[in-house]
């Protein structure tokens, strides 16, 4: 009874080192974000060190207090016939709505490749040939089909989110391991099951990958449509400023579109830390 009663105490002394596992991993996130403050500190301070002590011209490089002063400026009165806040909106309107058509489309149809070769070798093609091509290359073969107007911006930017959410729902699916879905149907799983319980959430991680890729490439396709073809919107004060070497407006909207990115980024991750808690945990 003693050897017994010590052979069961000793199970949670083993246990304990197990214990502590999570905190080195917040550990490491925190070293990691203090590492991405610092050089973000030191970027902003070669910034003021490189127009304080003349580096460069004011023309080229104007100096982070003129960047604040012409910010509040545009924000408040506006530029290039919309305030900023205009011209944010107008922006996000037309890749949200860009996003949600790559989603909706891209998603269902790259899963439907991942399952059946004979979706993937009708769509893979096109989708291939398509996604080689810069952007601009095809936008203005959609201005003269579709107009100047917002249809041709957002077709522009759906075909920029579409293909890397396509292709990373594929790759999930693939990547599903055979032991867990032979191990399903033994069980008895129909594919219905079979498809809810192990395929999608499986395949969610590398869809959230894609997700990622999909905002970056379409923000990068935005400032291109509307640098081009456009009204309103973040490229279009862009390049209204450059054609007047206004260097100062150029920086306020770059900030803007890196502070979108950087927001949409974080949402991703936040998305993705809800709906697939277990990435790299594996």
């Amino acid at each position: 009874m003693t050897l017994a009663a010590n052979s069961q105490t000793s199970f949670p002394a083993a246990a304990n080192p197990r214990a502590p596992s999570a905190r080195p991993r917040r550990a490491k996130s925190t070293d990691t974000l203090g590492i991405s403050l610092v050089t973000l500190a030191s970027l902003i301070a070669l910034w003021f060190l490189a127009a304080h002590f003349g580096w460069a011209s004011s023309l080229f490089l104007p100096s982070p207090a003129e960047v604040l002063t012409q910010f509040s400026a545009v924000a408040a009165d506006g530029y290039a016939n919309g305030t900023l806040l205009n011209h944010t909106m107008a922006s996000l309107g037309r890749i949200a709505t860009a996003l949600a058509a790559g989603i909706v489309v891209g998603i269902p149809l790259g899963l439907l490749m991942g399952l059946n070769r004979w979706v993937k070798g009708i769509f893979s093609v096109p989708i291939d040939l398509y996604w080689g091509l810069p952007p601009l290359a095809y936008l203005p073969l959609l201005i003269i089909w579709l107009g100047i107007g917002e249809t041709s911006k957002i077709v522009l930017l759906s075909l920029s989110t579409f293909a890397p959410i396509c292709f990373a729902a594929q790759a999930g699916v693939r990547s599903v391991p055979a032991e867990r879905i032979n191990a399903a149907l033994s069980l008895g799983a129909n594919r219905l099951q079979l498809f809810t319980s192990i395929i999608l959430p499986s395949a969610l991680p590398e869809i959230m990958t894609g997700l990622r890729i999909a905002i970056g490439a379409g923000l990068s396709t935005l400032v291109a449509a509307e640098l081009i073809a456009a009204q309103s919107g973040l490229g279009y004060m862009i390049m209204s400023a450059a054609n007047f070497l206004a260097t100062d407006v150029v920086f306020v909207g770059l900030i803007v579109i890196a502070a979108l990115a950087f927001a949409f980024t974080s949402g991703m991750r936040w998305l993705e830390h809800r709906l697939v808690p277990w990435k790299g945990k594996l």
